[in-house]
Formats: C-alpha cells, sequence, structure tokens
C-alpha cells in the first residue's frame, strides 16, 4: 500500500514512517489486491496530544479514522483497529446488501469477512450501530455561514444543516476537535 506520510508540527523520524508502514500494512491482508490508490497519514501534536489520522481512498469506500492520546505510538494503534472495524463493518453491510457475484464485496478477501482471518465476524451490537433510530424532518432556512454558526451555537448542536444563501446548495457547518468551525459543501461531481 503506497502511503504519504507527513507531519503537522511534529518531525517524522524514520522510526515513526516505519511503525506507521508495518501497522497499516496489516491491512492489505483483508483485499483481493492491495491498494491502487495512495492514502494519506497526517502525524501530528496539538495541545500536548498526538494525533494520527489516515485516509485510504477505494473504489466505492473511503476507509477514513482518527485517533488522538498521550503517545504517538498508541494512536497509530488505535487508528489502525479502527479501520479494521470500518472494513469488518463495510464487508458485512455488502454481504447483506449484494449477493451476486462481481460486486463491489469482492474488494475484500473472504477470508476477511468469515472471520477465519485476524477479524472477528461482526457482532450483534454492531449490526445495532447501523440501525436508524430516529428520523427528523425540517425546512431549510436560506442564510449565509456566519448565520449557520450562531443557529448551531444557539441550539448547542455540533453540526448543522442549512440552504446557503450564496450558493443555494444544501451545506453543513460543524464545530471542530479544535475549536475552530467547518464547512462541508457538495462537489458537482462524487469522487465515488
Amino acid at each position: 500500500m503506497n502511503l504519504a506520510i507527513r507531519g503537522q508540527q511534529i518531525e517524522v523520524t524514520d522510526a515513526l514512517k516505519d511503525y506507521v508502514d508495518k501497522k497499516l500494512s496489516r491491512l492489505e491482508k483483508y483485499f483481493d489486491a492491495p491498494p491502487a490508490s495512495e492514502g494519506n497519514v497526517t502525524l501530528g501534536v496539538t495541545r500536548g496530544l498526538h494525533s494520527v489520522e489516515v485516509t485510504i481512498p477505494l473504489p466505492g469506500v473511503m476507509l477514513r479514522a482518527e485517533d488522538r492520546s498521550d503517545d504517538m505510538y498508541a494512536s497509530i494503534d488505535a487508528v489502525v483497529d479502527k479501520l479494521e472495524r470500518q472494513i469488518r463493518k463495510h464487508k458485512t453491510k455488502l454481504n447483506r446488501k449484494f449477493r451476486q457475484e462481481g460486486s463491489l464485496k469482492m474488494l475484500f478477501t473472504e477470508e476477511a469477512a468469515t472471520g477465519t482471518g485476524l477479524l472477528p465476524t461482526m457482532t450483534e451490537e454492531e449490526h445495532d450501530d447501523l440501525e436508524v433510530v430516529r428520523t427528523k424532518r425540517f425546512t431549510l432556512k436560506p442564510m449565509d455561514v456566519e448565520e449557520a454558526i450562531l443557529q448551531m451555537n444557539m441550539v448547542g448542536h455540533n453540526f448543522f444543516v442549512f440552504s446557503n444563501i450564496d450558493t443555494q446548495e444544501v451545506n453543513v457547518v460543524y464545530k471542530r476537535n479544535d475549536g475552530k468551525y467547518g464547512l462541508i459543501e457538495q462537489n458537482e461531481r462524487s469522487a465515488y
């Protein structure tokens, strides 16, 4: 698997690169063929916490995980565990949805899905994680980004869906872990 490893406010040493490569190479055995796309790994230190963010684009799915802890190596281990859980959940979901040969389920090896590999099969509790337990419907009021942030803070949520008055598109503002704000806009074409 090709990985682009970069550091934010931290020097990425050879030891860190080797550890990241070693840990993430564990994921390769869950694919029929090694992913051709390049994965991105960002290592950083913010307020004394060591953060790791990994993004691996695959055909039809984007694997992404991040973790923060007091130890960089522990954060790397936690991210790999999260990615393995994502693969397991995605494989189970695809097996349920697509039963025919040649579908996206063939992206992952059968060994990983049957529990004969290192990943156990999905538990009943994890099936419940995929269930929608509440649906809300509301009218989107046209507003600018600043007003959407104010509305989000007023209702005490960490995200807010709104109709952007400038673009006439549905957008989402959200509060980031660093206390700043993010904006999600729709692409013209989907990357998947």
